[in-house]
């Protein structure tokens, strides 16, 4: 796999995560339980019930992604550059 197959990958990844603001709410909640009180194996069940599910307080999928179809288009481009990659290495 080339390192664009790869970008690609990362990209659906992240969509399918909900965006770029979700990561970054999962990113601010890990870093607060990270900071927290308790023991290490306490902060580390907390973190993976965070992980879980995308975002920090669960908002609606429309006001989690409100642009669901510049998504899916960028998810069909990539999907067509990477069928194209296949077809010619």
């Amino acid at each position: 796999m080339d390192l664009k197959g790869l970008f690609n990958k990362g990209k659906k990844m992240v969509d399918d995560r909900g965006g770029v603001e979700s990561l970054k709410e999962d990113a601010q909640e890990l870093a607060g339980i990270a900071k927290g009180k308790g023991s290490l194996t306490d902060k580390a069940k907390q973190a993976a019930e965070a992980v879980k599910e995308p975002g920090a307080n669960e908002p609606d999928p429309q006001e989690r992604h409100p642009n669901r179809q510049a998504t899916n288009e960028r998810r069909a481009d990539a999907d067509r550059q990477e069928s194209k990659e296949r077809r010619h290495p």
